[in-house]
């Protein structure tokens, strides 16, 4: 093929395609570069939140761990003072 054929070719391909659906794939193109930042953003906000949630929990567990060592050295000092001798 000489190099008219091909421009010819080209060009009744170009012809052939409907308008709609270039517009539609431009559409479809733009609405996902779109998206992009408020998914982003979505994603910071469940990393967000999800960092806060293991925060709270790790802050739960550290006093309910000081509770129970509370507790064993109340329990050793009442032990002591009642093998106290008092003769």
């Amino acid at each position: 093929m000489d190099p008219e054929e091909n421009q010819s070719a080209a060009e009744t391909r170009s012809a052939s395609i409907n308008e709609q659906v270039t517009d539609a794939v431009t559409q479809s193109n733009v609405k996902v570069v779109a998206e992009a930042p408020p998914v982003a953003l979505g994603n910071v906000y469940q990393t967000a939140a999800h960092s806060t949630g293991i925060m709270f929990q790790n802050a739960v567990n550290a006093q309910q761990q000081q509770n129970i060592l509370g507790q064993a050295v109340t329990n050793q000092d009442v032990t002591q003072v009642y093998n106290i001798d008092t003769e």
